[in-house]
């Protein structure tokens, strides 16, 4: 069964006095791609991440946001001197600059030092091996199982997906059965219009036509505007789509749907260029609309 792109996922639990929490959500991209935000205490954790959820989905854009917050307090940060001071040293400058007054002087800046270490990268937590330890195993079942929550939504949304695509593809094939049995009287019609068309001109003439040539030039017309060959090709091309949407080896199919989409829209594009009845046409454009909306819903499958 075919798979949407987008879904949410999330998972949380604390252990020692320590809150683990994340959250999984993934939006339509033709490839797969991840973003991981984590505290920069976890980053040596990124790429294991990042590893895990390449594992689980093969298309998407899968944003992962981790957290970690120590509320019972057994894990102490430190002040990052270098970074605070830059920051202190910055708001100076700024101040002073508009107060016209000296970047040194202490009235130039009133400081917060609770805002300031607020700021990104002013405190910094060092995490021995053991508590890193603890967390990627912690930290590998939460995103184990919001990857699975993630899954089941997109799984939610891609039974949909299938009813939508599974009616286009209704649509596609009742529309050319139409065709593929209006095409063969199309050039009997052809033939008789023709005929009749001699027939008055000669007629006010007072001329004739051979029956030889009257057979050659519809024959001509006949071959010009044969279709049998796209509407097998189109058929072919219906049937593997059918067999796609309805396959449940669980394998990525978007690309390949895409791919059909536009092979299915080449044979339509040429059956109504070959094709100068209006009932075709009429059929066609409506095949085309909905190959359309089949190469639109496919952008969403992964």
């Amino acid at each position: 069964m075919i798979r949407s792109m987008t879904g949410f996922g999330s998972a949380s639990t604390e252990v020692d006095g320590v809150q683990y929490a994340v959250e999984l959500r993934s939006v339509n991209n033709k490839f797969f791609k991840a973003t991981i935000r984590i505290p920069e205490s976890l980053q040596s954790l990124e790429s294991e991440f990042e590893s895990m959820l390449s594992k689980r989905f093969s298309r998407g854009s899968i944003t992962l946001l981790v957290e970690f917050a120590d509320k019972a307090g057994s894990i102490t940060g430190r002040i990052n001197e270098p970074v605070v001071n830059s920051y202190i040293d910055q708001l100076r400058k700024v101040v002073a600059d508009r107060a016209g007054q000296d970047p040194g002087s202490d009235e130039s800046l009133v400081l917060d030092v609770t805002r300031i270490l607020e700021l990104p990268g002013s405190l910094v937590t060092d995490l021995d091996d053991s508590i890193i330890d603890r967390a990627r195993g912690v930290f590998t079942d939460l995103v184990g199982q919001a990857a699975d929550k993630l899954e089941s939504m997109r799984e939610r949304e891609g039974r949909d997906l299938h009813e939508l695509l599974g009616d286009f593809g209704d649509s596609i094939g009742g529309r050319l059965a139409v065709i593929a049995e209006r095409a063969p009287s199309v050039v009997e019609q052809y033939q008789g219009r023709l005929q009749s068309r001699i027939n008055e001109l000669l007629s006010e003439l007072g001329g004739t036509v051979s029956e030889a040539d009257l057979i050659r030039e519809v024959a001509i017309f006949a071959e010009r505007s044969d279709i049998a060959e796209e509407i097998s090709r189109l058929q072919g091309h219906l049937n593997q789509f059918k067999e796609i949407i309805d396959n449940d080896n669980g394998q990525p199919s978007g690309r390949t749907l895409d791919f059909l989409s536009q092979e299915m829209l080449r044979e339509a594009n040429t059956i109504a260029s070959k094709s100068a009845d209006v009932e075709i046409s009429r059929e066609i454009v409506e095949i085309k609309g909905s190959i359309d909306r089949i190469k639109e819903q496919a952008q969403n499958v992964e």
